[in-house]
């Protein structure tokens, strides 16, 4: 059966026993709760991670998930580039939480903001002191255009240097229990879902 390149969730609970699933956002969000049996993989990595993800999805459909689907959808583009067939759950894990579908996390774990509301605080911030330090110095209202400009420039090119930066946050970077990312590829090209 030929996957969708997008799921909505009744079509992904549907099939989900068929999915390897792969999450793409930072350590941190990822273990603040996620899919059950979801692998983490950061956006950032994904590349690194095709021929992993490639042998898993030589053995069944991947389905790739975060926080809203953007990212996922985002890192779908990237594997079809690079030869890997996927899917995007739309609205992503908060979607899936939101229908009442069970998440995982680790005892203890924190919960750090999702990297986009991360980078609207950031990014207001930087604008807000940009223009109240112009208010005294006035070059300092440079500060407010540059980051409006960045913004622009990150829309029309899909991509985010901020979150980029805030993912090697303290906060966003993997707990010290968390499986590393070799051994998850190593797990990725030898079996396809956890327990198997």
């Amino acid at each position: 059966m030929t996957t969708p390149t997008a799921l909505t969730l009744p079509q992904a609970t549907g099939r989900f026993g068929d999915f390897t699933v792969i999450d793409v956002r930072t350590p941190g969000e990822y273990a603040s709760g996620h899919v059950p049996g979801a692998h983490n993989i950061p956006l950032d990595r994904i590349d690194e991670a095709a021929p992993a993800l490639g042998s898993a999805a030589a053995r069944g459909p991947l389905l790739i998930v975060c926080a809203s689907g953007a990212r996922s959808a985002k890192g779908c583009e990237r594997l079809a580039a690079l030869g890997v067939e996927a899917a995007t759950l739309e609205g992503g894990t908060s979607a899936w939480a939101a229908a009442g579908h069970p998440v995982e996390r680790p005892a203890g774990a924190r919960t750090p903001w999702p990297m986009d509301r991360q980078v609207r605080l950031a990014a207001g911030s930087l604008v807000a002191l940009g223009f109240t330090a112009g208010l005294v110095w006035p070059p300092a209202h440079w500060l407010s255009g540059l980051i409006g400009a960045g913004l622009v420039f990150s829309a029309t090119t899909n991509t985010c240097a901020m979150a980029a930066l805030l993912s090697r946050l303290p906060r966003n970077r993997p707990p010290k229990d968390a499986v590393p990312l070799q051994e998850t590829l190593r797990r990725l090209a030898g079996r396809g879902r956890p327990g198997e």
